[in-house]
């Protein structure tokens, strides 16, 4: 009889663990179809693309104050059935952030990574202890927030300058200033091997690689090509008694079993567990779940 994949325990494979971000007030996906989802910001409407949206609309879309146009060059633009303020706020449990759309259709927040940060905070919180957490790749920094909030210090490193600087915004409007969040603008992998020369090590460990980037001098990222590389350094950072790892991943040729796999190889006789699985949302009309990326977790046992 054939095994389900997607969660290692010693050397057993069992069924993918497949999470819901069901937990928002202040966001929502109201419909999707044709490529594209209308979703709710607080009190403000956008429509935004979404290759992986391959059936068609049912009906026509409701209100919405903004929408997002792809050109063929690969880029694209908003047109804006109204003013909008040029950023605002929304809320996710005790975190607060800073929305703005940008112009590569991004308004600065993943909101169906609320499923992880529910998951960081709980496992920081049960472990009982000072917890040291590397967030590489951290954009404006809803999982920093979410372990700050859990009392870790937090160490958030991210190549783009002005990704950080919204990052200490979002940790300022929540309340988090003052908590113990480093913040380090540099390439994550060369990042990585100073860290391990310097010897400092980490009790938990997050990362959410792009598909694909270029660094300050040119250097070529391609995550199919590199994560490996990547993973093998960043595991040498954790510390004697570590917590977690986790990893996100939004490349199409990426599978969830393959994300999983590759932790879990890294992770080879260090116990816990390893498993990975689909990252999804809601919707309010039509299809009940939008896959949104994947994830792959390892968490040491108890």
């Amino acid at each position: 009889m054939g095994k389900t994949l997607g969660e290692t325990h010693g050397n057993t494979l069992v069924k993918p663990r497949h999470i819901l971000a069901d937990g928002w007030a202040d966001y929502e996906i109201l419909q999707c179809g044709d490529g594209l989802k209308r979703e709710r910001w607080g009190d403000i409407f956008l429509i935004r693309p979404d290759p992986q949206i391959i059936w068609p609309l049912d009906g026509e879309w409701g209100r919405h104050d903004a929408v997002y146009h792809r050109s063929d060059n690969g880029g694209g633009q908003w047109e804006f059935k109204k003013k909008l303020p040029e950023s605002w706020c929304i809320k996710y449990r005790d975190l607060v952030f800073k929305i703005r759309p940008t112009h590569f259709k991004h308004t600065g927040l993943f909101p169906e990574q609320a499923a992880n940060w529910d998951w960081i905070k709980e496992t920081i919180g049960r472990a009982g202890r000072r917890v040291n957490v590397l967030n590489l790749f951290g954009y404006t920094g809803a999982a920093t927030l979410a372990a700050a909030a859990a009392g870790a210090s937090v160490c958030h490193v991210d190549a783009a300058k002005g990704m950080v600087q919204w990052c200490g915004e979002n940790a300022r409007l929540s309340g988090l200033g003052d908590k113990q969040i480093r913040f380090i603008v540099d390439d994550c992998l060369k990042f990585v091997r100073r860290e391990i020369r310097r010897g400092n090590r980490y009790d938990a460990v997050m990362m959410d690689p792009p598909s694909y980037g270029r660094g300050a001098e040119g250097e070529v990222w391609k995550l199919e090509r590199d994560l490996w590389e990547l993973l093998e350094q960043t595991v040498l950072l954790l510390s004697d008694n570590p917590l977690y790892f986790l990893v996100n991943c939004y490349t199409t040729g990426i599978s969830p079993t393959i994300l999983s796999s590759a932790l879990a190889m890294h992770r080879r006789g260090a116990g816990g567990a390893c498993y990975g699985g689909e990252i999804g949302l809601p919707v309010s009309e039509g299809i009940p779940v939008l896959p949104c990326g994947i994830y792959a977790r390892w968490e040491a046992a108890g």
